[in-house]
């Protein structure tokens, strides 16, 4: 989670790059089986299981459909020959993200900026920065929690800046989330039951996207690490306008207190969204392959840095890996089967170890 995940301007972007054509299930994909397209058009992804496996929530971008930004949706998995019908859950108001259910599968969590207003933020003015590929992190997210039926019932972050990119621990105790709280883009806990806070990254750079493992003992994230004059300035300077440049980043693991931390991938260029699978093994999605930055596909590795092996071949963008509780089937977003539009679909298949 979770590129911040400000999502939809990242694979609008992605898309517009490169225009994918009609390709469900690539050959050289021989982790995927039955593979299925869950929706159909518009900007779909950040797709995450219920702890029961039968729901999926997610967030959606679709302009045809008078939705100018991401808000969060929530539909069954459908059966064989079933259509994926799925409804808004979020209230419509500002932009959301990075959506989870709760242990109990009856509420979810997000990130929202509609306290600050009912529409959406403003979107990015590249051409002030040199047309560089650039991130805001609105200072108006917080974390909600709300039923199933999209009524808020608690929030949950209420500090000033930027609080979104929360997933939960598998026993649904513990709230992992990216907050700028200290001045810096950090990982935090949050004891749902007690509601206490504590940080566990404190290293300059941008800390995101945390995952537990299905133990719940480790914890797995991308990060920025900005080391040179000029990097560090820079990171500063766009952190200051609630901007950052998520180029570079590598893949972190670290004891589910953000203790023993290490750096798992060494690629170069954007590697994120990292994931455990069941076994305790990686899986994220990279462009260290292409020196253009795209395409985007996914890759495990092993938690030492060892085994990297690509598993999809998107042209365009492969991302948001999610295992079900089972193991048995992933939810990932592609561009892939999309008639050469620019959308970006949910996506499961049946997983072949």
């Amino acid at each position: 989670m979770k590129i911040p995940f400000t999502v939809c301007v990242l694979l609008i972007y992605m898309n517009c790059l490169f225009a994918q054509g009609d390709t469900l299930h690539y050959p050289e994909e021989k982790h995927f089986k039955n593979i299925r397209q869950l929706t159909f058009g518009g900007d779909n992804a950040e797709a995450y299981w219920s702890y029961d496996g039968k729901n999926i929530v997610f967030q959606r971008t679709s302009l045809k459909d008078s939705i100018p930004c991401d808000q969060i949706f929530l539909g069954s998995l459908p059966g064989k020959d079933d259509k994926f019908k799925y409804r808004m859950v979020s209230s419509g108001k500002g932009r959301t993200t990075c959506a989870f259910f709760t242990k109990d599968n009856k509420h979810i969590i997000y990130a929202s900026t509609q306290q600050e207003g009912d529409q959406c933020p403003p979107v990015v003015d590249r051409a002030k920065y040199g047309n560089r590929y650039i991130w805001p992190v609105y200072a108006g997210y917080d974390i909600y929690m709300a039923d199933t039926k999209g009524k808020i019932i608690k929030k949950l972050t209420d500090s000033p800046g930027y609080d979104a990119e929360a997933t939960l621990s598998p026993d649904g105790n513990k709230l992992l989330f990216t907050s700028i709280r200290n001045g810096d883009l950090d990982l935090y806990l949050m004891e749902l039951k007690s509601g206490k806070v504590k940080q566990i990254t404190n290293t300059l750079g941008y800390d995101g996207g945390a995952w537990f493992s299905p133990d719940g003992k480790k914890i797995v994230w991308r990060a920025s690490r900005p080391v040179t004059e000029a990097e560090v300035k820079d990171y500063k300077a766009l952190l200051a306008e609630g901007l950052v440049a998520p180029t570079q980043m590598e893949v972190f693991i670290a004891n589910a207190d953000g203790s023993g931390a290490r750096q798992v991938t060494n690629l170069g260029q954007a590697n994120w969204a990292p994931n455990f699978l069941p076994d305790g093994r990686i899986i994220f999605c990279s462009n260290h392959e292409y020196k253009r930055g795209f395409p985007f596909n996914m890759y495990i590795i092993n938690q030492d840095g060892s085994g990297l092996e690509k598993i999809s071949r998107d042209k365009g963008f492969d991302a948001f890996p999610m295992f079900s509780p089972d193991g048995k089937k992933i939810l990932f977003s592609s561009n892939r089967n999309n008639g050469g539009t620019r959308d970006t679909n949910v996506f499961v298949a049946d997983w072949v170890n």
